[in-house]
């Protein structure tokens, strides 16, 4: 199954940006979880204008394929949010809504997931760093369905199977492989403040679920997947509907 990744020490060459950036946003997530942690609604929203003034700093770097695809994921990500916290109630913020940080955080974190998954250090050691991933999330996910602890977890398990999926059977492992680490630091501290509590019982498996669920790196690759599947698709269509318009403009003019 490891087949899937690169070989061992295939000498990819290391780009400091890509460290620059998930070191910014791994720093960057902690101290806003832990400001958010008795914030009010004004400092949540003060939070959201640096998060996009952060964001979209580091866009300007990238490529458009890659802007288009972080504009996916959080368009996405925040219909999502708003679908599973506000609406289905499978987590719950501080404020029962949707902070104005998290948008422009989910792009960040996509962001980290593709600067991480295209760094010379995971595309070096991917099939070591792979076995890693699957033996911790492995053994979490193991631990808390055996009744070890104190909350169980019937849906991280699996989700740990979906999230399997992705590494061994998804187009960009790399990036599934880079959002675990990424999305399960943001979720224990997220989980451990307060700032945001998974449900007991998942409303719609009604199977018991932990807090942070152990394979819920498994919903951030959903929304890689369709951030990455998306982005040509809309290039192609953005460009067609320019040169449209181009044409008839010009037919008008003319």
């Amino acid at each position: 199954m490891l087949r899937h990744f690169p070989e061992v020490n295939c000498q990819a060459v290391h780009n400091k940006r890509d460290y620059y950036i998930a070191v910014f946003t791994f720093f960057c997530v902690a101290v806003c979880l832990v400001s958010d942690a008795n914030a009010s609604i004004e400092k949540q929203n003060a939070l959201g204008v640096c998060g996009w003034v952060f964001l979209l700093g580091w866009l300007l770097g990238e490529c458009k394929y890659v802007r288009m695809q972080v504009l996916i994921a959080v368009a996405f990500a925040t219909i999502g949010e708003h679908f599973a916290s506000v609406y289905m109630g499978g987590y719950t913020y501080r404020f029962s809504n949707v902070p104005a940080y998290v948008p422009p955080g989910h792009g960040l974190v996509y962001l980290t997931a593709v600067a991480l998954g295209r760094s010379g250090f995971f595309l070096n050691c991917a099939r070591q760093i792979a076995t890693f991933v699957v033996l911790v999330c492995g053994v979490w996910s193991v631990w808390v369905i055996s009744g070890f602890a104190a909350q169980g977890d019937s849906v991280g398990a699996l989700l740990f199977c979906v999230f399997l999926g992705y590494l061994f059977k998804g187009r960009s492992p790399m990036v599934y492989l880079a959002a675990f680490f990424i999305t399960t630091w943001l979720e224990l501290i997220g989980t451990a403040l307060g700032t945001w509590t998974w449900a007991p019982i998942d409303p719609v498996l009604s199977l018991p679920q932990g807090n942070p669920p152990s394979g819920v790196a498994a919903w951030y690759c959903l929304v890689d997947a369709v951030a990455m599947t998306s982005a040509a698709p809309v290039l192609h269509g953005l460009a067609w509907v320019l040169n449209y318009l181009k044409v008839r403009t010009l037919r008008v003019s003319s």
